[in-house]
């Protein structure tokens, strides 16, 4: 790249911007640490209807040009329209209806060797038509393969090959696959070594996400604070948390069954998108309507709050058991104390030794959280000054998106 050179950036697979999901939450991030970066050029696909769009009017940095165009730290943000009526089919044709807008924007604008950065492996049917046409038009195909999505226990069997193959053609066309997971770049590697484009192996780098390690500006004493605990029953430092997307792979059946048979008189507060089919299979497994202590709160997008919210939490739980570096995770680390993991790779990658562990197996977890209820407070102090420092040693924003900067530039 040229010294007065502008790097054009396109990052396709958020649907909106700072909302609860990873990929809203690194676009947001990102475009806001490079704001006034004049190398970097950001251009970003969002939804414009259905599950997951944006409420520009929530957003007061944003600019509107129009119904399908905003300014959002200074990048330009182009909007996409998709059928609601194809349902769960919705993602995959906004990836596909996102990319051909970058194309037409490449060209039209005449933009000299773009990088394309695609979150996720939805496309695999398409992949290498785009990887042709973004090539045809100077630019580079970068990927992010996100985590084992074909291992989802929400997908049927062949939706989960669809995705497995999906991942494997992305892989094979793409220049650049970021992993955002040590053992994910493993992975990738012992998977698609030689059986990538022209039999190279893929080219990789790791970089991981990054977690805000500031306090919450709200007080104990914050009326929004105060209101919200009156409102759901709740008190600080007498509540487990957890806060996740609602499907079987982050191990709410366990941790809920685990949660009713402990002895512990702290509530269970859970922060999430309910999706009625799986709360109604799991009431009917484990009654657990009958436990005033199980609390379902519905969802918290006011980010101070919800980080305060953390900060008072006596413990987290973290079930996710598939994927790479989880935003909540390091979001935990970086503000609760107490933090109590399901033994996984990629959990203990992130955590090591500033975290507790548990197993999916019967009782298991309910003699965890019997043990650390009775835990005394130095050493939850202790365990969470160390996740917070390995946190701000390994995980922070500014780390993470300086190490963008140099993948972005490096060519």
């Amino acid at each position: 790249m040229q010294k007065d050179e502008v790097q054009h950036v396109f990052l396709i697979g958020a649907k909106s911007l700072g909302a609860y999901g990873g990929y809203e939450t690194f676009v947001d991030k990102l475009t806001e640490y490079h704001k006034y970066n004049k190398k970097l050029k950001y251009h970003v696909a969002c939804k414009l209807n259905g599950d997951g769009s944006m409420n520009l009017n929530d957003f007061s940095e944003i600019e509107i040009i129009s119904n399908y165009e905003f300014l959002y730290h200074n990048a330009e943000c182009f909007r996409i329209r998709v059928p609601e009526i194809l349902g769960s089919a919705q993602a995959i044709y906004y990836d596909i209806l996102a990319l051909q807008r970058c194309c037409d924007i490449i060209k039209n604008e005449k933009i000299n060797k773009p990088i394309v950065y695609i979150m996720a492996c939805r496309i695999g049917p398409a992949m290498m038509f785009f990887y042709r046409k973004i090539h045809k038009l100077g630019g580079k195909i970068y990927l992010n393969p996100d985590g084992h999505e074909w291992m989802r226990e929400k997908w049927s069997v062949p939706i989960r090959k669809y995705w497995k193959l999906s991942e494997q053609v992305m892989v094979k066309w793409s220049d650049l696959i970021i992993c955002d997971s040590v053992n994910i770049e493993k992975y990738i590697h012992s998977e698609y070594d030689k059986r990538g484009f022209k039999g190279r192996s893929p080219k990789t780098v790791y970089i991981a996400y990054g977690a805000d390690l500031t306090l919450s500006k709200l007080t104990d004493e914050d009326t929004k604070l105060v209101n919200w605990y009156k409102e759901k029953g709740l008190k600080k430092k007498n509540y487990y948390l957890v806060v996740g997307r609602f499907v079987p792979e982050n191990s709410f059946e366990v941790m809920i069954r685990e949660f009713m048979e402990s002895t512990t008189k702290k509530d269970f507060v859970i922060i999430t998108n309910v999706n009625d089919k799986f709360l109604n299979e799991l009431e009917k497994k484990l009654h657990f309507k009958k436990d005033k202590r199980i609390k379902f709160v519905g969802t918290v997008y006011d980010k101070e709050l919800l980080k305060k919210i953390r900060e008072n939490a006596y413990a987290y739980f973290h079930g996710h058991t598939v994927g790479g570096t989880n935003p909540s995770l390091i979001e935990a680390l970086g503000s609760t104390d107490l933090n109590l993991l399901v033994d996984v790779e990629f959990n203990k990658e992130v955590a090591g030794d500033c975290a507790l562990y548990w197993n999916r197996n019967e009782a298991e977890l309910t003699k965890l959280i019997n043990k650390v209820d009775k835990m005394e407070n130095n050493e939850i102090t202790e365990l969470g000054l160390k996740a917070k420092q390995r946190v701000a040693n390994k995980y922070t924003w500014e780390k993470i998106c300086d190490q963008y900067e140099k993948c972005f530039l490096s060519d």
